[in-house]
């Protein structure tokens, strides 16, 4: 069985992973949900518990909303997700010695759908 343990038991997930399940489910809806009906999404007996810890570190650092939507207990995303995504690619930039060596290597791996919608957004003056 494909996900579990020897004794059955569904594999621990990593606090990030959790995380980042969490997040995307409250991206795939447009209202703001509980952590119980978070948990309904996810399934795999994760316990509510967990789901409202995790739901608590968002918060804590300041990804989810909380109380969304006068909705009490109901959490929102802060960011969506490319949001999210750029912001960890202005990160990482920053991070690195040579940003512009960071930016070439990450040019050459683009599909040719991203590479024509860069070259697109860089002609138009976005960015």
């Amino acid at each position: 069985m494909a996900g579990t343990t020897p004794r059955g038991r569904a594999e621990r997930r990593s606090p990030g992973e959790l995380e980042s399940e969490i997040l995307a489910t409250l991206w795939a809806t447009e209202q703001a949900l509980t952590p119980a009906e978070i948990q309904s999404e996810l399934g795999d007996g994760l316990a509510y518990n967990t789901v409202h810890t995790i739901l608590r570190r968002l918060h804590d650092k300041d990804l989810v909303l909380r109380d969304a939507d006068g909705r009490r207990g109901a959490y929102r995303p802060v960011k969506n997700a490319a949001e999210m995504t750029a912001e960890a690619m202005h990160r990482a930039l920053d991070r690195g010695p040579d940003p512009i060596a960071a930016l070439q290597q990450f040019v050459t791996g683009l599909s040719p759908e991203e590479e024509s919608a860069l070259r697109r957004l860089l002609g138009d003056g976005g960015a």
